[in-house]
This record gives C-alpha cells, structure tokens and sequence, in this order.
C-alpha cells in the first residue's frame, strides 16, 4: 500500500510517500481501507517539529513514522473482539496513521458514516467537531437561551462550533475575517464581527460563554464582553514554530485567576459515544463540514504548508 512516512522533524519535506506492508490489526482494532483524512493543527506541529510537540514521539527523530489522526473509509477488516462492524462498512474516526490507503483503528474510536455524507465530509468531523461538542457541553455547559461568543469561528474547530452552538440553542456572536464573513452566517451566526473592522471586545454586548479558538487577545480585553459569571474555554491559539500556543493558555490560565474567572482548557477526547452524536446531526443536516480545499494524498506536504500559512478556513481535506 501506499503511506505517507514521516521521518525527520522542521520540513514539509520530512513527508516521504512510501511502499509500505498493510498494518495487522489487534483483536479490539478494526482495518479501515482510507479514503479520506483531514489535516489537524496536531499534524502540523508534529511535522515542523517545536520542542513541546517532539515530547510524545521523539525528541532527535519520529519514533514511528506514521502520520495522520482523522479519517473516514470502508471496513477492509475486523479483529476477534470487535462486535459492532464488518467489512464493507462504511466509517469514520481517528487512527495513528490515517494517512496511507489503510490503516488500523480501534472499534471504540469508529462510528457508522451517515449514508448521505461525503468520505471528505466525514474525514473532515472527528477532531475539530469532538473539540467543539466538548468545549460547549462539557466544559461550557453551555445552556438554552446563553449568548455564546466564538472568537475564531471560520477555521475547522470555529466552524462547527457555531452550528453546535445554535443546536444547543445559544445566542451566537462569532468572530472572523473580513473574507469569511458570508460563510459564518450561512452556519447560522446570530451576528458576526469583522476583526479586521471593529474591534470585538468593545462591541457593548456581554456574553455568558466564550470559546477561544483564535487566541488573539487577553483576558482583560476580553472581560469587556464577558458577563461576571462567563465561562471562557480556551481552545487553542495562533500556530508558530516556537511555542505554539503554550504562552497563550499560560497566560490565560494565570489571568484567569487572579480575576477568579472560570476557565478550562482541555484536549478533546476520542469517544464512540460522541462520534455517533455527530453522525447523528449529520445524517439530520443539523450539521455540516465546511471544506476549503482537497488534495491527494501525495500532496500532504502542500496541503500543510497551506494549513501553516492560516489562510485556511474551515478544513483542508487529503483524499486517498
């Protein structure tokens, strides 16, 4: 089969497409034939390579040279203890190394694939959509009738973030460029602000919850548009090669307490149970995956420096 390898941390390079033996599966895996995955801020520091992000897979070089977390595609093949699928299936959810033509998953982290949704589609769910569903209902608490405030509502987290929060039935201001601001009001945005054009945190409305995706400004700043007893929920921060978004969430955290404001941030868990909510809101048309732009397989390389540059709205999707 084909995989892409990755062998050596700094360059896009690093990615060399590969003959590789098709993966053997354990009793509780699933062998999933690829036909599609999506790209992930996870992948991106994995490949450039900053220091914090060697931690888990090597400090010097990749322990292991598989890549890729998201994916959707058919059931090749079922271990002895899986119960809930068969060959032929069609699925999808996360892998260690998604980006190939096939690649082992563990049952517990598949779902059935609605039948009306792409593979690019559903490739594009697993890690963005969990993150927003997790933010909001389990670190937000997010309730009827709240006004939300999404700072960083056109990338991949962002944008399923506001179609879940108008699910939940929030009140939702959304915050993005100049360029997206057309395609967050098609996922349902109660209103929208222009960064560019005005400033967010002085818009004269409080909120009762915020999801910091964008990381592009302080607590203080932010606490203008924040009711007393807001949550904030800190989900990343600007990509770079140094830190990454480490000194954002430090600061945040540190501010957070000494105004004695709620804060969370957290990494999204990989949960069969939420990958069939989000089946579910996908089969209904409750929800949908915004795609920017595919490549094949072969182009990973492009495709993430094009995912570095931030210029990508929503999700870059490899096809397989």
């Amino acid at each position: 089969m084909k995989a892409l390898a990755h062998t050596r941390y700094g360059s896009y390079d690093a990615l060399e497409l590969r003959e590789a033996p098709v993966p053997e599966i354990a009793d509780d895996q699933v062998l999933v034939r690829v036909r599609a995955s999506s790209l992930n801020p996870v992948e991106w520091y994995r490949v450039t390579g900053p220091v914090f992000a060697r931690v888990p897979n090597g400090l010097r070089r990749p322990k292991t040279p598989g890549i890729g977390a998201d994916l959707a595609g058919t059931v090749e093949a079922v271990g002895a203890d899986v119960r809930a699928f068969r060959p032929g299936d069609e699925v999808f959810g996360t892998s260690g190394a998604s980006w190939a033509e096939y690649a082992p998953a563990r049952e517990i982290r598949l779902a059935r694939k609605p039948p009306n949704v792409s593979f690019e589609e559903a490739a594009a769910v697993p890690i963005a959509a969990l993150t927003a569903l997790q933010a909001l209902r389990d670190h937000g608490d997010v309730q009827r009738g709240q006004r939300v405030l999404v700072n960083g509502a056109s990338g991949g987290v962002g944008t399923y973030t506001v179609q879940l929060a108008k699910h939940f039935g929030a009140d939702v201001t959304a915050v993005c460029s100049t360029r997206n601001l057309d395609l967050v009001a098609s996922l349902g945005a109660d209103r929208v602000v222009d960064y560019r054009k005005e400033d967010f945190t002085r818009i004269g409305m409080r909120h009762d919850l915020l999801l910091d995706i964008a990381g592009s400004r302080g607590l203080g700043a932010l606490s203008r548009v924040l009711t007393p007893e807001a949550k904030v929920v800190v989900v990343g921060g600007k990509m770079n090669r140094g830190l990454g978004p480490l000194p954002h969430i430090g600061s945040m955290v540190l501010s957070s307490r000494l105004r004695r404001r709620p804060l969370a941030f957290f990494v999204a868990k990989i949960e069969q149970a939420d990958l069939e909510v989000l089946a579910g809101l996908l089969e209904r048309g409750e929800l949908r995956s915004v795609i920017d732009r595919t490549y094949p397989l072969e182009q990973a390389a492009e495709a993430l420096r094009y995912l570095g540059e931030e210029h990508a709205r929503a999700k870059v999707v490899l096809t397989v």
